[in-house]
């Protein structure tokens, strides 16, 4: 058996964090290095690296995670909107390697983002 990822031992509570949302499928908590003043994780269960390593049979997660990321962000009060960012690789700035959809609001954001 492998060794868990960073999100899985969070998702466990191996790592203490502030959970907002879990469910069997996926598991939300607020970023350590917050961006804006809203800043979530949505985070599936599997340890997908990356989302572009999703699989055919990773369709129906995925679709999950970005319910999951409008559920958190109403909860949130983010009723003025908010940003879902999913990072991928090393140009992108994934810097860890589990797949993940950032829930950024609670402040006017910019364009371009990068």
């Amino acid at each position: 058996m492998s060794e868990k990822t960073l999100f899985q031992k969070i998702l466990d509570q191996d790592i203490p964090s502030e959970l907002v949302y879990q469910d069997d499928q996926c598991g939300a908590f607020r970023d350590i290095n917050p961006q804006s003043p809203t800043h979530l994780l949505v985070v599936p269960r599997e340890p997908l690296p990356g989302i572009a390593d999703m699989e055919e049979r990773h369709e129906t997660l995925i679709g999950h995670l970005f319910r999951i990321a409008t559920e958190v962000a109403r909860r949130e009060g983010l009723d003025h909107g908010y940003r879902l960012v999913i990072n991928q690789g090393e140009h992108g700035q994934q810097t860890v390697p589990h797949l993940h959809i950032h829930v950024l609001g609670g402040r006017p954001m910019s364009w371009p983002p990068g």
